[in-house]
């Protein structure tokens, strides 16, 4: 197991003209090597607080992965998560085990020699690309319409605007001006992240209708999922939130609701085998996928989704990886390399903090 944290950069240019850095960050990378050899890499993080205690954690449950079969992933995961279920089945235990589960998932896509999707099924070879760099509320108005520009002349799909400043006149002004460049059409999507209580978030939502927005991202409290539900009934616009949720079992109650895009983050929820259980809820349910960050594993659950998805593009983590995705028209598309086919750089080993290792090497 290896962290690495701090350094990795936002690539978009802010209004100071220079790269902004996370160093709040903390990605936690397993290797996984089984007796034949093969190995696996997966990865999960944390945003601010929490990051020593996932680590920690995850060093506790990992000797219980030892001796197991590779191919049982399922096994496994339920293992890992029972060997710590007294601290709870969601949040922190369940953020723990994704390194191991999406390295289980890397290793047996790499013995299969496919590409991830390929194994469980793709639907397509290249999904819908959007990106909220450039948008954030802090960002003056002139600067937002500039990045909007930058963006999509490389390629991007969609753009997202963060939204809930404490006027909601604020927020209208830049919508519509961030519309009226981008011109009929083309998919604007609005984030509030839980800025806004149930009265506020109706009135927010009423006056974005006109914007024909593809979505509402997180009107309200992460889990208030019935709030979004009634969202979801009530507007035209599409609502869309999930991505603080850290269990199948927090979304399934989401997709119960009625929300309209759903937006897990496998490395939240504990990886791609609960992943799995979401895309298939949400599939029968009727439900959008548009799962939150790590576009490096969710360009392949995206793929493998029955319906068209929407992928978040983040060029955060790029300095960790030897191999880039590639965007075209709209749209990133699936490498052709199997696993995730992605390797990690000598940067990513200049910034590990810490080392654990567990069994024997064969």
């Amino acid at each position: 197991m290896r962290l690495a944290t701090g350094h990795a950069r936002e690539r978009c240019q802010g209004a100071d003209g220079a790269a902004k850095a996370h160093d709040g960050d903390r990605l936690y990378f397993c290797e996984i090597t089984a007796q034949s050899g093969a190995s696996g890499i997966g990865f999960g993080y944390s945003k601010r607080a929490g990051g020593p205690g996932l680590f920690a954690h995850a060093q506790e449950i990992a000797p219980n992965a030892i001796g197991e079969d590779a191919n049982d992933i399922a096994k496994l995961w339920t293992k890992l998560m029972w060997s710590g279920a007294s601290m709870g089945r969601s949040g922190l235990t369940s953020q723990a085990i994704s390194p191991f589960d999406t390295a289980l998932w890397d290793l047996k896509a790499k013995r299969a020699g496919l590409p991830l999707a390929k194994l469980l099924g793709a639907h397509r070879d290249s999904v819908l690309c959007y990106n909220t760099s450039g948008g954030f509320l802090h960002t003056p108005l002139p600067q937002v319409l500039k990045n909007v520009e930058i963006s999509r002349e490389s390629g991007i799909g969609g753009i997202k605007l963060k939204v809930g400043h404490p006027d909601l006149k604020v927020d209208i002004e830049r919508v519509s001006s961030v519309r009226k460049l981008l011109g009929d059409g083309f998919p604007l999507m609005v984030d509030a992240n839980q800025q806004w209580d149930r009265i506020s978030a109706t009135r927010a939502c009423r006056a974005l209708e006109e914007y024909d927005l593809t979505w509402i991202e997180e009107p309200l409290d992460a889990m208030d999922f019935e709030g979004h539900g009634q969202l979801a009934q009530r507007f035209d616009t599409p609502i869309a939130t999930g991505e603080m949720l850290t269990s199948f079992n927090e979304h399934a109650q989401l997709i119960e609701a009625g929300t309209d895009f759903i937006q897990p983050d496998a490395p939240r929820v504990g990886g791609i085998s609960p992943f799995l259980q979401i895309m298939q809820l949400a599939d029968y349910k009727g439900r959008m996928l548009a799962p939150h960050f790590a576009m490096e594993i969710h360009l392949h659950l995206s793929a493998a989704y029955p319906r068209e998805s929407w992928l978040e593009h983040f060029e955060w983590l790029a300095p960790l990886f030897n191999e880039q995705l590639m965007l075209k028209n709209g749209r990133m598309h699936l490498p052709d390399r199997p696993g995730f086919g992605f390797t990690l750089s000598e940067q990513a080993h200049r910034w590990t903090r810490g080392t654990a290792e567990f069994g024997k090497r064969p």
